[in-house]
């Protein structure tokens, strides 16, 4: 197992989604032993500290159904910077959020050192609303909708301008709640998912083992993680904002790590949506904690 030198960032960030507390995901997840679980297992880790999010100003608005817009763009707009930075230094990002719009951030960052990048969505949704498809108006639920170039100017313009992801490279596993937008969406770029269908259907083994393949056959030039607390069910992950019955389990999800840490594939990782005021005794942070374990090469024996 390759040794990494890994760079964690945290961003407090809770103003994609209207559920406040998962600002306190990146404590959280320190809290639960993230850095020492790490190095225990042969990596250096560098907590480089978090990402400053601004308080939320009211005057001089820009007038739009999206949430919070400013703030989202400000903190994802610093962490790309950040994360570029890492990459630059040859290190290995590992973000800690924070709601799910912090990936507009992380993968923008990324795009400067990654022309052809894949990724592996881990997710009870397929945040691919747009401001015109978005029953909530909450920017965690738009992400890749974004980072494909489609969406508001401020958020796909962020760090670079234009798309910083192909809808080919693009991998969703675990989905189960899909707007009618992002339905269609899905269906007119093609882009690759495994619902819970094909998880009960296949096992989680089957469906690594494609979307593994599905990437390696793209030719991409790294694989980012950006898995989401909601993706397992809410039995193991209560503190989660937008919690989604039905969900992959505790052990498919260990294998399903276990699987990608085999591939040596994945260049850069995020855990997103851990809600500590909606969890019973930090048990999100704690399984966040233990799958990054299985993410980095820990093993069982």
């Amino acid at each position: 197992m390759r040794k990494l030198d890994i760079s964690l960032i945290g961003v407090p960030l809770d103003y994609g989604q209207s559920r406040r507390g998962v600002d306190m995901g990146p404590s959280a997840m320190r809290y639960a032993g993230a850095i020492n679980r790490l190095t225990a297992i042969g990596h250096t880790v560098e907590d480089e500290g978090d990402v400053q999010v601004k308080a939320i100003e009211q005057k001089n608005r820009e007038v739009t159904n999206l949430k919070n817009l400013e703030e989202v763009v400000q903190a994802t707009s610093e962490l790309a910077n950040r994360v570029a930075e890492v990459v630059k230094n040859g290190n290995f990002p590992l973000v800690l959020g924070g709601d799910h719009s912090i990936a507009i951030g992380t993968i923008a960052g990324l795009s400067s050192k990654y022309n052809n990048l894949g990724v592996i969505w881990y997710d009870a949704h397929a945040d691919m609303n747009t401001a015109e498809t978005s029953p909530s108006g909450n920017i965690h639920g738009m992400p890749l909708a974004v980072l494909m170039g489609l969406g508001h100017e401020k958020l796909v313009n962020i760090f670079k301008e234009g798309p910083k992801l192909k809808p080919e490279n693009i991998v969703i596993i675990g989905a189960r709640s899909v707007d009618p937008g992002e339905r269609n969406l899905i269906k007119e770029l093609g882009i690759k998912v495994f619902t819970m269908h094909e998880l009960d259907r296949d096992g989680m083994t089957t469906v690594m083992n494609e979307a593994i393949a599905y990437l390696q056959a793209k030719n991409v030039d790294g694989v980012h993680l950006s898995l989401d607390l909601d993706g397992l069910d809410p039995l193991y992950t209560p503190g989660v904002g937008t919690p989604v019955q039905g969900g992959i389990s505790y052990r498919e999800s260990h294998l399903a790590m276990e699987m990608l840490q085999d591939s040596g594939m994945i260049t850069s990782a995020e855990f997103v949506e851990v809600n500590p005021i909606l969890d019973e005794k930090n048990k999100t942070a704690d399984v966040a904690v233990a799958l990054m374990g299985s993410l980095f090469g820990e093993k069982l024996l």
